[in-house]
């Protein structure tokens, strides 16, 4: 049909009169709008709602006549999202929708439209995969308190969408853990809601170890620096064990550690034993950290603690209206927030927040070496350790197999076919100690004897059940026997020997770096600057040299050579002899 045809049908309709009557028309006049409309123009077609929300202009007027200003888009997202936070829209979208930080400026109207329809269902409680920046720009709603009753019903809402879109997206992992964590923080709220996330577990387990540390491993004395001392097997722990304690230490251990002693064999065999090891082992390289490191065990791990300024809700489009009040909030006893002039700072161990690789090679080589100890059938390939850190773990080996074998329970079998020797060792000495009055009544004590001739007795595994017998005897043949002549019986003495830990075959003495010898020549001249310029000349951190030369001196003096003290790193002085020597034949 023509364009002239239609409008002629149009006049002719609206000329007559019963047409005005009707309450089917309006009054009003659409000038700018087409009577009749295509379909893709009827898809296009936006609410008023949306259209208030593009009227919102960036340049905002002074009301008090002063200068304007423009929004930031994190403010101009946070106004339009204040508008919108009750709307909804059924007009879904199938295209995708990407940008790194999401806003609705951001988008075009269809993407307007397929947002606003897919939250309307998930408000509903159904979460459909869709494009991750939709994802993201609801989380931002979220934290900006839009569409939230409180913060407590905006952090459950947070959550629960995580929870659910992770499902499609993995990723979103690592942005929605700190904005829920942040949320929590910038609102207050209780920290209890946060106690099963990955980073006040990680803090839990930094916090173990640094108890451990502390009160396991007090720095030594003077005593126990002497050679005599430093040398001996005993062991580091309490014993008997506490085994509470090593439990937790354990588990902290396993979780920050890139070897998990809870998946090897031998944890499933021997969980005793390697607990107890590995706990030791890890007090003991505390101590070791104190005395020949700057930094303790913890710190060298994983960093220092210290604050340092905070962006609440990094990476994420966010804005407050207000600024926040002056607060302290306390995530746990290691990580702590304060908030001052409406500037945040975080105090915490700021590092690594991976496991541990060098923790790892410790509880490695713990499992390693007590296979050898205790299954041999299933080694372990060796790896290169540092030679006092094997010392260390065969010491505490043997040190607890010793004890644990010198506190097993005696084991003991009876055999029953004794007791009838005994029994008739028993009536000859009576009867010769019997005076005649006593022997008329031997028929009443024979008649006893009879009853019990054939006792019921229900052997336990492992036990002889023959009747008339009973002797102690041992599971192996060839072990020493005690003789109890007041039972008339032999009972074995059971001592179980640990297998001996076969020790790190030595070498002579490592060639040190021009750099090494001149650093050990500055210490024993006491020559700080002599010193400093040899670390500098080695190209390493003066760690890591002491390091390399304690370990390259090991066999010379069977013991590391250098330590940390108050005024920084020099040589033991029961070993200053033995540097000469080496440094003279060099």
């Amino acid at each position: 049909m023509a364009d002239q045809d239609i409008k002629m049908l149009i006049e002719r309709i609206m000329a007559e009169a019963r047409t005005h009557q009707s309450a089917r028309f309006s009054n009003e006049v659409y000038a700018d709008e087409p009577i009749l409309k295509t379909g893709r123009q009827m898809q296009n077609f936006l609410p008023d709602q949306y259209r208030k929300m593009r009227e919102i202009s960036r340049w905002q007027e002074d009301p008090k006549g002063g200068a304007g200003r423009w929004l930031s888009e994190a403010e101009l997202f946070y106004r339009q999202g204040l508008l919108m936070a009750d709307f909804e829209d059924d007009c879904p979208y199938n295209g995708t929708f990407k940008s790194y930080f999401p806003t609705y400026n951001a988008m075009s109207d269809r993407q307007l439209r397929g947002y606003f329809t897919w939250r309307t269902q998930v408000r509903r409680g159904t979460v459909e995969e869709t494009s991750t920046s939709f994802a993201f720009l609801y989380l931002y709603e979220l934290i900006c308190g839009i569409g939230v009753d409180d913060p407590l019903d905006g952090f459950n809402k947070i959550k629960a969408f995580w929870d659910a879109y992770r499902a499609f997206e993995p990723g979103i992992d690592r942005f929605a853990r700190v904005w829920l964590q942040d949320y929590a923080v910038f609102h207050g709220l209780d920290p209890k809601l946060l106690r099963d996330s990955k980073t006040v577990m990680f803090d839990n387990a930094l916090i173990e170890l640094r108890r451990a540390a502390r009160d396991l491993a007090p720095a030594p004395t003077p005593s126990d620096l002497a050679p005599a001392r430093r040398k001996t097997s005993e062991p580091t722990l309490p014993l008997p064990p506490d085994e509470a304690r090593e439990e937790r230490l354990m588990a902290a251990i396993n979780a920050l550690s890139t070897y998990n002693l809870n998946n090897s064999r031998l944890d499933r065999s021997h969980h005793r034993d390697l607990r107890h090891v590995a706990c030791a082992v890890y007090v003991r390289m505390a101590r070791y950290y104190d005395t020949h490191r700057k930094s303790g065990i913890v710190a060298s791990l994983f960093g220092e603690e210290t604050a340092m300024p905070y962006t609440m809700f990094a990476s994420a489009v966010f804005f407050a209206p207000n600024r926040h009040e002056d607060c302290e909030y306390r995530l746990d006893p290691i990580h702590i927030y304060r908030c001052q002039n409406g500037f945040w700072e975080c105090m915490r161990i700021h590092g690594s927040r991976q496991k541990s690789s060098k923790l790892g090679e410790m509880m490695r080589a713990c499992d390693q070496r007590l296979r050898l100890a205790l299954d041999p059938t299933h080694p372990l390939k060796e790896e290169k350790v540092p030679k006092y850190l094997a010392k260390i773990i065969d010491d505490e080996i043997v040190a607890w197999l010793s004890w644990d074998a010198a506190h097993q329970p005696v084991k003991i079998d009876i055999d029953l076919s004794q007791l009838g020797h005994i029994r008739s060792a028993a009536a000859q000495t009576r009867e010769a100690l019997l005076i005649d009055e006593e022997r008329e009544d031997d028929v009443s004590v024979e008649a006893e004897v009879t009853i019990i001739e054939q006792p019921n007795i229900q052997s336990a595994p492992g036990m002889t059940a023959e009747p008339g017998e009973m002797t102690i005897r041992q599971d192996e043949p060839d072990e020493p026997a005690v003789s109890t002549e007041e039972f008339g019986v032999v009972a074995p003495l059971l001592v179980s020997v640990p297998a001996p830990v076969t020790p790190a075959p030595t070498d002579a003495a490592t060639e040190l770096a021009p750099a090494a010898n001149a650093y050990l020549r500055a210490l024993l001249e006491q020559n700080a600057a002599q010193a400093t310029s040899a670390v500098e000349r080695s190209g390493q951190s003066e760690d890591m040299l002491v390091d390399t030369i304690n370990e390259a001196l090991f066999d010379l003096v069977g013991d590391t050579v250098i330590e940390f003290g108050a005024a920084g790193p020099h040589i033991i002085e029961d070993y200053e002899a033995d540097v000469r020597g080496y440094l003279d034949h060099e």
